[in-house]
């Protein structure tokens, strides 16, 4: 079964230099997307990709754009949003590298197993995506809904609150 996004390239297209490709989903492939990410709306998803082979893998650098609106976690309004995000990713074939292998420093890349002779960048742009969004969307009236529901802010609840309510008392 493919992924919504599917945009194969091939192993073999990936000669000595660079390989540049530009991808951008259509409107069943974004609506697809917009399910599996839990977006009310994805208007725009492009990736702007520069491939490279070397003796570590396969090296994509480029740059993601999209226009999503997501719900907002306490009143489910859609709260519009622009990605721009930069990405390195390496694709190494699936069971080349043990994952517990893989080395997490400052200067690590997301790393990507494919199978078979070809790469998908349509995928790897759809995880960039779901990786760059923000997981806690807010709208204006957040915090009103909160509020109604009965949720407290940190410094109503933590244990300063507890300290500010045990000092009242002692005033008395």
């Amino acid at each position: 079964m493919n992924p919504e996004f599917h945009r194969p390239v091939r192993i073999d297209q990936i000669g000595e230099g660079e390989l540049r490709q530009r991808i951008a989903a259509d409107a069943d492939e974004r609506r697809r997307l917009a399910g599996r990410f839990g977006l009310l709306e994805l208007d725009v998803l492009t990736a702007d990709y520069s491939l490279r082979r070397d003796a570590g893998g396969i090296f994509a650098t480029g740059r993601l754009q999209a226009r999503v609106a997501q719900p907002c976690v306490a009143s489910g309004e859609p709260v519009p949003e622009s990605v721009d995000e930069p990405f390195t990713l390496r694709f190494l074939p699936e069971g080349s590298v043990d994952s517990s292998e893989l080395e997490l420093d400052d200067d690590a890349m997301d790393t990507m197993f494919y199978a078979g002779a070809s790469i998908d960048l349509g995928e790897a742009a759809a995880e960039t995506l779901a990786l760059a969004l923000d997981p806690y969307p807010r709208s204006p009236h957040a915090e009103a809904a909160l509020r109604a529901a009965g949720v407290l802010k940190e410094e109503e609840a933590g244990p300063m609150a507890a300290l500010g309510g045990l000092a009242d008392l002692l005033k008395k």
